[in-house]
């Protein structure tokens, strides 16, 4: 295996800690958005640290999942009034931003995490209905039933294989829907494992982090499951990526630090500055580092230099 690669963790204050940034995805206007989940808007930065807000319709909307769809807009789910919001960048940062939000079909949905999909459409769980929904540049909503209730789908992400998979958290299942609609679950081997995050990874597979378990997962396009423990169980493992450097990246929300792990399974674990930060979500910047969203107020830039 490779030997560890130094990292550098640099924090860039976005919001006041009540704000809550929770995920944040890369723009096609080359800067970081993320969303302020107590607070009903969404902060994009540059590169440099330039910060500038959003509101959404309403203070209370939830803003929590985000990503930048096939139209150049940012998409993010509306998780507390069950809405989709879509954000077109302009001049001027985030204040010059055009805003829409549509309200879905089902009341209650509940929607979470949300892709872009491969049919230019983007895709989203609804993670009180039991569905996955699929949304385009005008609104339009098609939504497809889960074979089962109560499996409270999480984190969505397209696939190598042309579906879109999710976490089934409540299930303990991993889902893949197509583009008809129609979708398997395929059940996980470690009791309690409530996955949340998943990303499809470099070597043609889906990774997971398992919360309840302490472990990270990775399944193929056939149904194939397997599980990598970390060394501390209690991390609590929220949210993955894919990085630049050909490794997965990943947050220990309960321990403060961010996690590495190779796709041979090395794993290796770096503390934020702060290790009360509480890191929820994580993603490549458009300057190539893997950048994290941590709910007392900072987004955090994490730049690796191998030995």
């Amino acid at each position: 295996m490779s030997s560890r690669p130094e990292v550098t963790l640099r924090e860039f204050p976005v919001s006041g800690p009540g704000a809550g940034p929770y995920a944040l995805a890369t723009g096609a206007d080359g800067a970081l958005w993320c969303t302020l989940v107590h607070r009903g808007r969404l902060a994009r930065m540059t590169t440099a640290g330039e910060v500038t807000t959003c509101p959404l319709p309403t203070a209370t909307g939830g803003p929590t999942m985000i990503a930048a769809g096939a139209d150049g807009a940012l998409w993010c789910t509306e998780f507390k009034e069950h809405r989709i919001a879509r954000v077109v960048p302009g001049s001027g940062g985030a204040s010059g931003a055009k805003v829409e939000s549509f309200t879905l079909p089902t009341a209650d949905a509940g929607p979470l995490g949300i892709t872009a999909g491969p049919d230019g459409a983007v895709w989203f769980t609804e993670s009180a209905a039991d569905r996955i929904g699929r949304i385009t540049a005008d609104g339009t909503v098609t939504e497809y039933e889960l074979p089962v209730r109560g499996a409270f789908a999480s984190v969505i992400t397209a696939g190598p294989d042309g579906g879109l998979w999710f976490t089934a958290n409540q299930a303990n299942a991993i889902g893949r829907t197509g583009l008809d609609g129609e979708t398997v679950l395929y059940d996980l081997p470690t009791p309690g494992a409530a996955p949340v995050g998943i990303t499809a990874g470099p070597d043609g597979a889906l990774w997971f982090v398992e919360i309840g378990a302490g472990r990270i997962g990775r399944i193929t396009t056939d149904g194939t499951v397997g599980t990598y423990p970390l060394p501390d169980r209690e991390c609590r493992p929220h949210a993955i990526a894919a990085g630049a450097d050909g490794a997965l990246w990943f947050t220990e929300w309960g321990a403060g630090r961010i996690g590495r792990i190779t796709t041979d399974g090395r794993i290796d674990a770096y503390d934020l500055p702060d290790r009360a930060g509480e890191p929820h979500g994580i993603a490549p910047g458009p300057d190539g580092a893997m950048w994290a969203a941590l709910e007392t107020g900072s987004l955090v830039r994490v730049e690796v230099r191998h030995p």
